[in-house]
């Protein structure tokens, strides 16, 4: 099983990142991500099994319960690795200082503990809205990105989600939510 934890919004916050970026598609050598794909990843399994999964969401919840929830945005732009040879644009979080990479570092220890092992790249909180087929340059894609700011949300819930590939639309990942995990309890 492919499986992470995620934030995902609310339907009126991934409608307006939607909307904006709707005329926007149209330009560009881009493959843009769907909203139905849209969330900030907290932690990413490439394979693991379904016996260690209910293991990570019992851990997790329980370190969740210890948080309290927080405000958050979508707004400006960025690129991995950088602008200007990107493979991944995507739109910036905001929230209170380390309220976001300390969801991730729950994230991470449950499924550690849960002998899951995840991708340990450095955090960095995004929702990425296109991936590049090969490096480009996308300064003016930030740009039009560092223009964009959603409204804010109550963030109170951190889903896992089971990443099933080819099964979407276009080819894309489908997306199937295994667990709801509520901060604060």
């Amino acid at each position: 099983m492919r499986v992470f934890a995620a934030l995902v919004p609310p339907a009126d916050v991934i409608e307006h990142l939607d909307d904006f970026l709707d005329v926007r598609r149209e330009h560009g050598d881009l493959r843009w991500a769907g909203a139905e794909q849209f969330h900030v990843t907290l932690a990413f399994a490439a394979s693991t099994s379904e016996t260690v999964v209910d293991d990570w969401a019992e851990r997790l919840s329980q370190s969740l319960g210890r948080r309290t929830p927080f405000e958050a945005a979508l707004g400006g732009g960025g690129a991995f690795p950088d602008a200007a040879r990107a493979k991944v644009l995507w739109v910036g979080v905001t929230a209170p200082e380390g309220a976001v990479e300390a969801l991730a570092v729950n994230a991470r220890n449950a499924a550690n503990a849960s002998g899951i092992a995840v991708d340990g790249a450095r955090f960095r909180p995004h929702l990425t809205v296109a991936r590049l087929g090969f490096p480009i340059d996308v300064t003016r894609w930030i740009r039009i990105l560092d223009s964009y700011e959603g409204p804010a949300w109550t963030v109170d819930t951190v889903t896992l989600l089971q990443s099933h590939l080819g099964e979407g639309p276009r080819r894309r990942p489908r997306y199937e939510p295994l667990a709801e995990l509520p901060l604060g309890g």
